[in-house]
């Protein structure tokens, strides 16, 4: 059985305040649906001065879902780790570990888009040592204890829920990124499908004396719809889904690798490339039930400025014809999930990219 997993960033190309606000409610209202229907996470994200208002504050939102859901995790996948003070984010994660109970799994990357750093005042050349800085510190401030920072003696309280820590992954598509998460013991998230990089974090980790597991993607992980006729959800909506799958693409270098990028130029080719796909019910069983517990049932219902109406529908076939099908469904029991599997195994990843380093 696949891990299921609802997708928010809320973009929005057209998007007035108006229209924005009615899709952040819906988005919350979705999370509670999708709580009380069995799905395992929420996954969300982060980029900025987008054109087309792409979610910028995934932990603002992350607490939002959490005070409108009792079980479900949330995924943020990820942040862009050198943009955050350091102390702001353990004290932020560590409330948002204590308002949900041990729910939240974050993914620390470092980004791709320069511009996004020169917005926020951030050197781009620094993000290595920044994201270094971020990482130890977390680590150092969620033991409650007094440490070191920047030639000052700092404490960070209260402590968080979890214990030793909150779930923190580190993020990317580097070797950078998996020596640094190796040295500091922390599970590596791949953006990719990449056996490689997972070798050599493993081989980092034994270097090291540290101990950790990589959650790599599988070969396919598309972003699902569901449509009870896809052809006219392709014909009606397949620009949202281009529009989104073409500004991501936009922002990713020739060395950036992704699972979810789409080099797409039209609604025909996007449909016949398989990165986002609309599956009927009946498909959408049959796919969760080929993927296997390895797998991930992605659905990313408000895509591209999806009208709120068609999401619901998507949503509502997902949890009333797929997952009581296919046997998807799981007890509302608490469970440590990190937008795919459940700890302490080695979890499985969300199929999008984390902020590659």
């Amino acid at each position: 059985m696949p891990i299921t997993v609802a997708r928010f960033n809320l973009v929005d190309p057209n998007g007035t305040p108006e229209s924005l606000s009615a899709r952040y409610k819906a988005a919350l209202e979705m999370a509670r649906y999708a709580d009380d229907r069995g799905i395992d996470t929420i996954q969300t994200e982060e980029h900025h001065g987008t054109g087309n208002n792409w979610l910028p504050s995934p932990f603002a939102f992350a607490g939002a879902v959490f005070g409108a859901t009792r079980r479900i995790a949330v995924t943020v996948s990820a942040i862009i780790g050198p943009l955050y003070d350091p102390l702001r984010v353990a004290e932020d994660v560590a409330i948002l570990d204590l308002l949900s109970g041990g729910r939240l799994v974050t993914v620390a990357g470092i980004g791709y888009r320069p511009e996004e750093y020169e917005q926020h005042g951030v050197e781009w050349g620094r993000r290595g040592r920044l994201q270094d800085e971020l990482l130890e510190t977390l680590l150092k401030a969620w033991t409650g204890e007094p440490f070191e920072y920047r030639g000052r003696t700092v404490r960070v309280t209260p402590t968080p829920f979890t214990r030793p820590h909150p779930l923190l992954l580190v993020g990317g598509s580097s070797e950078a990124a998996a020596r640094r998460a190796a040295r500091l013991g922390l599970p590596f998230f791949p953006s990719a499908h990449l056996p490689e990089l997972e070798a050599y974090y493993t081989a980092r980790l034994a270097e090291y004396g540290t101990e950790g597991f990589c959650m790599m993607p599988a070969a396919e992980t598309p972003l699902l719809h569901i449509s009870e006729d896809p052809d006219r959800t392709w014909a009606e909506h397949g620009e949202r889904f281009l529009h989104e799958a073409g500004m991501y693409a936009s922002w990713q270098s020739k060395d950036i690798r992704s699972a979810v990028r789409s080099n797409a130029r039209s609604v025909a080719q996007l449909r016949a490339e398989g990165v986002y796909r609309i599956l009927t019910p009946d498909e959408a069983v049959a796919y969760g039930r080929g993927a296997g517990e390895a797998g991930n049932l992605v659905l990313h219902p408000l895509c591209g400025g999806m009208p709120l109406d068609e999401g619901w529908r998507s949503l509502h076939l997902l949890c009333e014809q797929v997952l009581p099908g296919s046997e998807l469904s799981r007890a509302a029991s608490r469970r440590g999930v990190v937008a795919g599997m459940v700890t302490p195994s080695p979890p499985a990843p969300c199929p999008w990219s984390p902020a590659p380093t």
